[in-house]
């Protein structure tokens, strides 16, 4: 699991700074400046949460609902990011990614959730307890 989380972790990293760097220097040139932002949103959100899986990666393995947590931000991630990308670039497509704008605020439930898992994983967790401080 170590190495799934890990590795997700710097796809979306990767990923970010890419789309981040597209965003910055060609996108500009396609779409307006709200566009732009929009977009610049879904990329902050991504790399947020590909440092967010890094250190999930790097827990104990005995952290409670860790598989949930990583599939919850795997999901959040892509539904959330991926549609502002295409709503982004909705502009410059034939198709009309209105029709998906739903996607986003489902996908940041399930970013939501990773947080609330993680936060509760470590609040029960014995090893949160001694390894981190919380009593």
């Amino acid at each position: 699991m170590k190495k799934t989380i890990l590795s997700t972790a710097c796809v979306f990293g990767l990923l970010a700074v890419v789309f981040g760097a597209f965003g910055a220097h060609g996108l500009k040139n396609l779409v307006g400046t709200e566009a732009v932002t929009t977009f610049e949103t879904g990329v902050r959100y991504q790399m947020y949460h590909a440092f967010f899986l890094f250190v999930l990666g790097l827990m104990p393995e005995n952290i409670l609902f860790k598989k949930s947590i990583y599939i919850s931000t795997l999901i959040g991630v892509v539904l959330f990011s991926f549609s502002i990308y295409l709503l982004s670039l909705n502009d410059v497509v034939d198709y009309d990614f209105r029709s998906i704008g739903f996607l986003t605020p489902i996908g940041g439930v399930f970013l939501i959730a990773g947080w609330g898992l993680l936060g509760y994983s470590i609040l029960r967790s014995n090893t949160g307890k001694k390894q981190y401080g919380v009593e």
